[in-house]
Protein backbone atom coordinates (compact mmCIF):
# COMPACT_ATOMS: atom_id res chain seq x y z
CA UNK A 1 0.00 0.00 0.00
CA UNK A 2 0.82 3.33 -1.08
CA UNK A 3 2.27 6.35 1.85
CA UNK A 4 -0.63 8.70 3.16
CA UNK A 5 1.91 11.04 4.86
CA UNK A 6 2.77 13.48 1.42
CA UNK A 7 -0.11 15.90 2.32
CA UNK A 8 0.66 16.12 5.92
CA UNK A 9 3.50 18.53 7.31
CA UNK A 10 4.33 18.96 10.88
CA UNK A 11 2.99 21.99 12.59
CA UNK A 12 4.23 22.60 16.27
CA UNK A 13 4.45 18.60 16.25
CA UNK A 14 1.37 18.10 15.30
CA UNK A 15 0.20 17.11 12.01
CA UNK A 16 -1.15 19.70 9.29
CA UNK A 17 -3.35 18.69 6.79
CA UNK A 18 -1.99 20.19 3.15
CA UNK A 19 -5.13 20.49 1.19
CA UNK A 20 -4.98 20.40 -2.96
CA UNK A 21 -5.74 23.53 -4.91
CA UNK A 22 -5.89 25.18 -8.37
CA UNK A 23 -2.54 25.41 -8.31
CA UNK A 24 -1.10 23.36 -11.60
CA UNK A 25 2.52 21.78 -11.21
CA UNK A 26 2.34 20.43 -14.45
CA UNK A 27 0.40 18.60 -17.56
CA UNK A 28 0.55 16.34 -20.36
CA UNK A 29 -1.79 15.02 -22.70
CA UNK A 30 -3.94 11.94 -22.35
CA UNK A 31 -2.73 8.28 -24.12
CA UNK A 32 -5.90 8.85 -26.29
CA UNK A 33 -8.89 11.05 -26.26
CA UNK A 34 -12.11 11.52 -24.13
CA UNK A 35 -9.59 10.36 -20.54
CA UNK A 36 -12.64 9.71 -18.10
CA UNK A 37 -10.71 7.80 -14.99
CA UNK A 38 -7.22 7.20 -13.26
CA UNK A 39 -5.56 5.38 -9.99
CA UNK A 40 -2.22 5.28 -8.89
CA UNK A 41 -0.61 1.64 -7.76
CA UNK A 42 2.26 3.20 -5.79
CA UNK A 43 4.63 3.55 -8.79
CA UNK A 44 2.71 3.92 -11.75
CA UNK A 45 -0.22 6.09 -12.85
CA UNK A 46 -3.50 4.28 -14.44
CA UNK A 47 -5.59 5.74 -16.82
CA UNK A 48 -8.65 4.70 -18.72
CA UNK A 49 -10.15 6.30 -21.64
CA UNK A 50 -13.31 5.90 -23.81
CA UNK A 51 -12.63 5.95 -27.08
CA UNK A 52 -10.33 3.40 -27.91
CA UNK A 53 -12.21 1.75 -24.51
CA UNK A 54 -8.55 1.40 -23.26
CA UNK A 55 -6.61 0.95 -19.95
CA UNK A 56 -3.08 2.19 -19.97
CA UNK A 57 -0.30 2.00 -17.21
CA UNK A 58 2.17 4.95 -17.58
CA UNK A 59 6.07 5.08 -16.58
CA UNK A 60 6.04 6.49 -13.65
CA UNK A 61 3.46 9.89 -13.73
CA UNK A 62 4.65 10.71 -17.08
CA UNK A 63 2.87 10.88 -20.49
CA UNK A 64 4.99 7.90 -21.39
CA UNK A 65 2.82 4.49 -21.73
CA UNK A 66 4.52 1.01 -20.40
CA UNK A 67 1.21 -0.99 -21.60
CA UNK A 68 -2.22 -1.30 -22.57
CA UNK A 69 -4.95 -3.36 -22.72
CA UNK A 70 -8.86 -3.25 -23.48
CA UNK A 71 -11.16 -2.17 -20.80
CA UNK A 72 -13.86 -4.97 -19.74
CA UNK A 73 -16.87 -3.20 -21.27
CA UNK A 74 -17.47 -0.46 -23.74
CA UNK A 75 -16.72 2.50 -21.78
CA UNK A 76 -14.47 2.47 -18.62
CA UNK A 77 -15.99 5.40 -16.36
CA UNK A 78 -13.20 4.82 -13.37
CA UNK A 79 -10.72 3.40 -11.76
CA UNK A 80 -9.39 2.49 -8.40
CA UNK A 81 -6.43 0.26 -7.02
CA UNK A 82 -6.77 -1.46 -3.51
CA UNK A 83 -3.14 -2.39 -3.28
CA UNK A 84 -3.36 -5.51 -4.89
CA UNK A 85 -5.45 -5.61 -7.70
CA UNK A 86 -6.61 -2.91 -10.46
CA UNK A 87 -10.59 -2.28 -10.00
CA UNK A 88 -12.69 -0.54 -12.94
CA UNK A 89 -16.56 0.94 -13.64
CA UNK A 90 -18.12 0.56 -16.78
CA UNK A 91 -21.42 3.06 -17.76
CA UNK A 92 -22.40 1.07 -20.56
CA UNK A 93 -22.77 -2.26 -18.64
CA UNK A 94 -23.46 -0.55 -15.16
CA UNK A 95 -20.76 -2.85 -13.27
CA UNK A 96 -17.69 -2.53 -11.38
CA UNK A 97 -15.08 -5.03 -11.89
CA UNK A 98 -12.11 -6.88 -10.34
CA UNK A 99 -8.83 -7.39 -12.04
CA UNK A 100 -6.20 -9.83 -11.08
CA UNK A 101 -3.56 -7.55 -10.67
CA UNK A 102 -3.32 -4.67 -13.33
CA UNK A 103 -4.12 -6.89 -16.25
CA UNK A 104 -7.54 -6.94 -18.39
CA UNK A 105 -8.00 -10.47 -16.68
CA UNK A 106 -11.53 -10.18 -14.47
CA UNK A 107 -11.88 -12.20 -11.01
CA UNK A 108 -15.11 -10.82 -10.61
CA UNK A 109 -18.04 -8.42 -11.17
CA UNK A 110 -20.85 -7.10 -9.57
CA UNK A 111 -23.76 -4.48 -10.84
CA UNK A 112 -22.94 -1.25 -9.59
CA UNK A 113 -25.29 0.85 -7.14
CA UNK A 114 -27.15 2.75 -9.74
CA UNK A 115 -27.39 2.88 -13.11
CA UNK A 116 -24.48 4.82 -14.30
CA UNK A 117 -21.34 4.23 -12.28
CA UNK A 118 -18.05 7.06 -13.37
CA UNK A 119 -15.74 7.07 -10.50
CA UNK A 120 -13.97 5.08 -7.87
CA UNK A 121 -11.81 5.50 -5.04
CA UNK A 122 -10.30 3.32 -1.87
CA UNK A 123 -9.84 4.13 1.31
CA UNK A 124 -7.56 1.62 2.47
CA UNK A 125 -10.52 -0.72 3.95
CA UNK A 126 -13.82 0.06 1.45
CA UNK A 127 -14.96 0.89 -2.09
CA UNK A 128 -16.43 4.35 -3.04
CA UNK A 129 -17.93 4.89 -5.85
CA UNK A 130 -20.35 7.61 -7.50
CA UNK A 131 -23.20 8.17 -10.33
CA UNK A 132 -23.33 10.45 -12.81
CA UNK A 133 -27.64 9.73 -12.54
CA UNK A 134 -28.69 9.37 -9.31
CA UNK A 135 -25.87 12.40 -7.98
CA UNK A 136 -24.77 10.00 -4.99
CA UNK A 137 -21.63 8.73 -3.55
CA UNK A 138 -21.75 5.37 -2.08
CA UNK A 139 -19.34 3.57 0.25
CA UNK A 140 -19.12 -0.24 -0.46
CA UNK A 141 -18.83 -3.05 2.32
CA UNK A 142 -15.27 -3.89 1.45
CA UNK A 143 -15.29 -4.24 -2.40
CA UNK A 144 -18.46 -5.65 -2.94
CA UNK A 145 -22.08 -4.08 -4.45
CA UNK A 146 -23.21 -3.97 -0.61
CA UNK A 147 -23.67 -0.22 0.44
CA UNK A 148 -22.84 0.57 3.99
CA UNK A 149 -23.99 3.98 3.59
CA UNK A 150 -24.65 6.92 0.98
CA UNK A 151 -24.95 10.55 0.49
CA UNK A 152 -25.83 13.42 -1.82
CA UNK A 153 -22.71 14.66 -4.14
CA UNK A 154 -22.00 18.28 -3.66
CA UNK A 155 -23.15 19.15 -6.90
CA UNK A 156 -24.91 17.54 -9.88
CA UNK A 157 -23.04 14.74 -12.26
CA UNK A 158 -20.15 13.40 -10.47
CA UNK A 159 -17.68 12.09 -12.23
CA UNK A 160 -14.91 11.14 -10.46
CA UNK A 161 -13.51 10.83 -6.95
CA UNK A 162 -10.12 10.76 -5.29
CA UNK A 163 -8.54 9.70 -1.94
CA UNK A 164 -5.66 10.77 -0.21
CA UNK A 165 -5.76 9.18 3.44
CA UNK A 166 -7.33 11.92 4.93
CA UNK A 167 -10.40 13.02 2.49
CA UNK A 168 -12.30 12.02 -0.27
CA UNK A 169 -12.33 14.25 -2.85
CA UNK A 170 -14.69 14.25 -5.89
CA UNK A 171 -15.41 16.68 -9.20
CA UNK A 172 -17.77 17.32 -11.05
CA UNK A 173 -18.64 17.47 -15.06
CA UNK A 174 -21.07 20.24 -14.91
CA UNK A 175 -19.82 22.42 -12.39
CA UNK A 176 -15.95 21.97 -13.56
CA UNK A 177 -15.16 21.58 -9.94
CA UNK A 178 -13.09 19.76 -7.68
CA UNK A 179 -14.59 19.56 -3.51
CA UNK A 180 -12.59 18.55 -0.79
CA UNK A 181 -14.75 16.54 1.45
CA UNK A 182 -14.50 16.49 5.34
CA UNK A 183 -13.26 12.95 5.19
CA UNK A 184 -15.54 10.73 3.06
CA UNK A 185 -18.91 12.87 4.35
CA UNK A 186 -20.72 15.39 2.52
CA UNK A 187 -19.43 18.19 4.58
CA UNK A 188 -17.09 20.65 2.01
CA UNK A 189 -14.22 21.40 3.54
CA UNK A 190 -13.12 23.35 0.65
CA UNK A 191 -13.76 23.67 -3.22
CA UNK A 192 -11.67 25.02 -6.49
CA UNK A 193 -12.18 25.77 -10.28
CA UNK A 194 -10.85 22.23 -12.31
CA UNK A 195 -7.93 22.91 -15.08
CA UNK A 196 -10.39 22.47 -17.78
CA UNK A 197 -14.44 22.42 -18.44
CA UNK A 198 -15.10 18.63 -17.91
CA UNK A 199 -13.52 16.81 -14.86
CA UNK A 200 -13.55 13.55 -15.11
CA UNK A 201 -11.17 11.33 -13.34
CA UNK A 202 -9.34 11.54 -9.95
CA UNK A 203 -6.13 9.95 -8.18
CA UNK A 204 -3.87 10.84 -5.35
CA UNK A 205 0.00 9.75 -5.42
CA UNK A 206 0.99 10.31 -1.92
CA UNK A 207 1.76 13.57 -2.29
CA UNK A 208 -0.50 15.22 -4.71
CA UNK A 209 -4.05 14.88 -6.58
CA UNK A 210 -3.96 14.33 -10.08
CA UNK A 211 -6.83 15.01 -12.40
CA UNK A 212 -7.84 14.21 -15.95
CA UNK A 213 -10.20 16.03 -18.26
CA UNK A 214 -12.66 14.61 -21.06
CA UNK A 215 -12.22 17.61 -23.15
CA UNK A 216 -9.15 18.89 -22.69
CA UNK A 217 -7.66 15.35 -23.32
CA UNK A 218 -5.16 16.24 -20.96
CA UNK A 219 -3.82 14.69 -16.75
CA UNK A 220 -3.08 17.83 -14.71
CA UNK A 221 -1.05 17.80 -11.15
CA UNK A 222 -2.01 19.69 -8.39
CA UNK A 223 -0.34 21.86 -6.19
CA UNK A 224 -1.43 22.00 -2.71
CA UNK A 225 -1.24 23.93 0.71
Amino acid sequence: MMDFLGPMIMNGGAAAYLMPNSTILSSFSSPAVAPTGLAFDGTNLISCDAAPDSIYIHDGITSTILSSFPSPSRFPSGLAFDGTNLISCDSSSDSIYIHDGITSTILSSFSSPDGYPIGLAFDGTNLISCDFNSDSIYIHDGITSTILSSFSSPAVAPSGLAFDGTNLISCYFNSDSIYIHDGITSTILSSFSSPDNAPTGLAFDGTNLISCDFNSDSIYIHGRG
